[in-house]
C-alpha cells in the first residue's frame, strides 16, 4: 500500500454561535473571501497611491473610486459566479428547478462566471466615470490573486474540489464518501490535492509575477499588460491543473470516465479547460497589443 497524507483535522467552521434559536457560523470559506477582498483592495490602493507606477506619474483612479468600484466587484463576483455555475455546469438541473438559481447558500460557484461578472461590473463602472478601461483592468487584475490563494486553501479545508486518484507520495486521503469512491482502488483512496496546486499557481505564483511586473518593471505604464498576464497566467494554470482535478460528477459516465465536456475518440477537454482557452487567447492578445503600443 502506498503512502498517503492524512487529511488535517480542521473543521470547515471556525466557530458558531446560537442567537435567538438560529445557529450562526463563520466558515473558513467566507473568511477567505473577506480577507482576500481586503488584501486585494489594499494592494490596489497602494498602487494608486504610488504615482511613479503610472504613465505621466498620474494614477487613473483615486482611492475613493477604488473603494466605490469594490462594491461593484463584490456584486459581480457573487452574481457572476453563481450564474456561471448554473450556465456552465448544471444548466439542465436549474432549468427544471429555477427557484434554486439564486440559492448560493447551497453551494455552487464558478470562477469563470465570477470573472465575467467582474468584467461586466468594471466595464459599466469605467464607462460611467470615464476611466481608461485597460488601466482599470490592470489594477483590478492585480488585486485578484490574494483571493484566489485563500479561496483555494479554503476549498482544501472544506475537502471539496479534490483531484483525481493518484499514488504519488503527497496523495491526500480526503475524508468524504465521494472522495473515497475510487474505481479500481482497494482500501483508502489517495487523491491529488489539486486545490493546493491551484493556490500555488493561480494565487501565490501569479500574484508574485504581477507584483514584480508592477513594482519592478513598471508594467502599469503600458495599459493592458498586467491584465493580459493575469488572463493568460490564470488560464494556463487552470488548464494544467484540470489534468489532475476531479471533474464535476454530471460530466462522468461509463463511456466518459474522465469527465470530459468535449471529447472525440477518448481525447478531449474538461469544462474547466474549455473555459480557460478563451482566457489564454485574450491574455496573449492583450499583451501583444500592449507590446505593440509600447
Amino acid at each position: 500500500m502506498h503512502a498517503l497524507l492524512p487529511f488535517p483535522d480542521i473543521s470547515p467552521e471556525i466557530f458558531s454561535i446560537s442567537l435567538f434559536g438560529v445557529e450562526l457560523a463563520l466558515r473558513w470559506y467566507a473568511l477567505a473571501y473577506i480577507v482576500g477582498i481586503v488584501l486585494g483592495w489594499r494592494l490596489v490602493v497602494l498602487a494608486v497611491q504610488t504615482p511613479r507606477l503610472w504613465p505621466g506619474e498620474t494614477p487613473v483612479m483615486t482611492k475613493a473610486q477604488i473603494e466605490d468600484l469594490l462594491t461593484w466587484v463584490i456584486i459581480g463576483v457573487i452574481l457572476g459566479g453563481r450564474l456561471g455555475y448554473v450556465a456552465f455546469y448544471q444548466p439542465a438541473y436549474y432549468l427544471q428547478n429555477p427557484g434554486e438559481v439564486l440559492a448560493v447558500w447551497q453551494g455552487g460557484m464558478a470562477f469563470h462566471g465570477g470573472l465575467l461578472g467582474v468584467v461586466v461590473a468594471g466595464l459599466v463602472y469605467t464607462w460611467r466615470h470615464a476611466i481608461p478601461r485597460l488601466s482599470a483592468a490592470d489594477i483590478m487584475a492585480l488585486g485578484v490573486p490574494p483571493g484566489l490563494l485563500l479561496g483555494r486553501i479554503a476549498n482544501f479545508i472544506n475537502a471539496e474540489l479534490w483531484g483525481r486518484p493518484t499514488d504519488l507520495p503527497w496523495a491526500v486521503a480526503f475524508p468524504t464518501e465521494a472522495a473515497q469512491t475510487c474505481p479500481d482502488v482497494v482500501g483508502i483512496c489517495g487523491r491529488h490535492p489539486s486545490q493546493l496546486y491551484e493556490a500555488g499557481l493561480e494565487g501565490l505564483l501569479l500574484g508574485a509575477v504581477l507584483i514584480w511586473m508592477v513594482w519592478r518593471l513598471g508594467a502599469l505604464k503600458t495599459p493592458g499588460r498586467v491584465a493580459g498576464m493575469f488572463f493568460a497566467g490564470y488560464g494556463a494554470a487552470r488548464f494544467l491543473v484540470e489534468f489532475v482535478r476531479q471533474p464535476d460528477a454530471q460530466f462522468i459516465s461509463d463511456g466518459n470516465p474522465l469527465g470530459l465536456a468535449w471529447h472525440v475518440g477518448g481525447w478531449g477537454l474538461t469544462m474547466g479547460q474549455i473555459l480557460s482557452l478563451p482566457m489564454i487567447a485574450l491574455g496573449v492578445w492583450l499583451m501583444a497589443q500592449a507590446r505593440r503600443r509600447a
